[in-house]
C-alpha cells in the first residue's frame, strides 16, 4: 500500500509526513509523521492541502484538480501510480479527465481507473526515492 511506503521513507530520511483526510488515520508512532483530520465536506481536505503546501513541498495525490493547484503554488504533485504531475502535463491530464468524466456521465465508459498493481507501486515507490535523493 502507497501509505506503508511513504511510513518508511520518512522512518528513513526523516522528512516530515502530513496526511490530511475528513476521517481519523492510522499512523505510526514516528517523530516524522502525523495526520491532520479535517471536518466533512467537498473538497474540505484539498482546500487544507493547497492552504498549507509550499513550494518544494512533494504532494501525493490521484486528484488531478489539487495537482494542478500545488503545482500552481510551487509544489510538486505524485500519483500513487508513480506519475510526476508538472506544469506542463496537469493541464492535458485535466482535461483527459474531464473528457473521461463526461463520458462516464453519458454512459459511453462504465469503468474507472484499474487497482493499482505491484509495477504501480514499483513506479511510486522509485520516483519517490528520487525526489527525496534530490532534497538531499
Amino acid at each position: 500500500m502507497i501509505r506503508e511506503i511513504l511510513f518508511r521513507a520518512a522512518e528513513r530520511t526523516g522528512v516530515a509526513l502530513t496526511l490530511v483526510a475528513n476521517q481519523p488515520l492510522r499512523t505510526p508512532p514516528l517523530a516524522h509523521v502525523r495526520s491532520l483530520q479535517v471536518a466533512s465536506g467537498f473538497d474540505v481536505a484539498d482546500n487544507e492541502i493547497v492552504r498549507r503546501v509550499q513550494a518544494g513541498d512533494l504532494v501525493i495525490t490521484a486528484d488531478i484538480p489539487l495537482a494542478a493547484e500545488v503545482i500552481d503554488k510551487g509544489a510538486l504533485a505524485l500519483n500513487p501510480r508513480g506519475e510526476l504531475y508538472t506544469a506542463n502535463n496537469v493541464r492535458a491530464r485535466l482535461n483527459m479527465r474531464d473528457f473521461m468524466e463526461t463520458m462516464r456521465s453519458s454512459g459511453v465508459v462504465h469503468d474507472g481507473p484499474p487497482a493499482l498493481s505491484n509495477t504501480d507501486r514499483k513506479a511510486f515507490a522509485d520516483r519517490l526515492d528520487r525526489w527525496l535523493a534530490k532534497r538531499g
